[in-house]
C-alpha cells in the first residue's frame, strides 16, 4: 500500500516544507476512497491481474 500512498503526493507536496491540515485531510480521504474501491472491486482486479500480472487500479 505505500505505493498507493506514495502516488497521492504530488510534485508539490513533496517541494513544500510545511502540509496545511486540509491537505492531509483531504489526502487521507483519497487514499481511503482508493482502498475502499480496491476493496469492493477485488475480484475483477483478481481477474486482470491474471492476464496482466502486477496490475493496479490507476489513481487519480
Amino acid at each position: 500500500m505505500y505505493i498507493a500512498y506514495s502516488a497521492l503526493q504530488t510534485a508539490s507536496q513533496h517541494n513544500a516544507p510545511i502540509q496545511t491540515e486540509s491537505q492531509n485531510k483531504e489526502l487521507l480521504l483519497r487514499y481511503q476512497a482508493y482502498q475502499s474501491i480496491c476493496q469492493k472491486y477485488h475480484h475483477e482486479i483478481t481477474a486482470i491481474q491474471q492476464y496482466l500480472p502486477g496490475w493496479t487500479p490507476a489513481f487519480k
